[in-house]
């Protein structure tokens, strides 16, 4: 991953990154983007500084968490360099950035709902279980297997993930360091089995 970040280098390599920054402040924003989708790294980390403190005061005053802030800057920089080849631009280089971290945001806020809404189920699930008659229970150990059984036919990725998150309890960046995947994956896996379980247990809504 090509990432670079003007605030945690070293005093040469910023020098450096000035001296690149001086150059390219010459190219304006169609040349520099073109340099971007030949793969000039220069571009892009010229790009990268310009733009980083930006989006990250954006993203941090809607979410106030350092590192959700800082995993979707960073998602949003590297979609742009490894994409970079296909990149097509309506508007600006600013519109095209801002407009890819509102949807990351967006995305995390529905994804951190979807999973506060299944904590705060399944919580007060728990108290009631515990003032249920021996029937219930019996009813519950049912539905459970029953759940396990659905969760078996998931993709065994998809499965790993919503265990540690439904039995383990792992936060989503906690899941996505263990398994050395990104914040996004882990968010798809979790929305697929939810819906996958919410479709097949549509009765049990509450469970899930």
């Amino acid at each position: 991953m090509i990432i670079f970040c003007f605030f945690r280098v070293s005093t040469s390599r910023r020098a450096k990154i000035y001296n690149i920054i001086k150059k390219l402040n010459t190219y304006s924003e169609a040349e520099l983007i073109t340099l971007l989708i030949k793969g000039d790294r220069d571009a892009y980390e010229c790009i990268y500084n310009d733009y980083w403190s930006r989006l990250y005061a954006y993203v941090y005053n809607r979410l106030k968490t350092k590192e959700a802030a800082e995993e979707i800057i960073q998602e949003v920089f590297f979609s742009l360099w490894t994409r970079r080849a296909e990149l097509t631009l309506t508007h600006s280089l600013t519109a095209y950035l801002f407009t890819a971290v509102k949807y990351q945001v967006f995305n995390y806020i529905k994804a951190d709902k979807v999973r506060r809404t299944y904590a705060s189920h399944f919580s007060r699930y728990e108290e009631k279980m515990m003032d249920n008659s021996n029937q219930e229970n019996i009813e519950l150990s049912d539905l459970t297997k029953a759940v396990e059984k659905e969760v078996a036919r998931l993709p065994e990725k998809c499965q790993q993930v919503f265990r540690m998150s439904r039995n383990e309890h792992r936060s989503i960046r906690d899941i996505a360091e263990t398994l050395n995947i990104s914040h996004k994956t882990v968010e798809n896996h979790l929305t697929r089995a939810l819906r996958q379980l919410r479709v097949a247990f549509s009765d049990h809504f509450w469970f899930f």
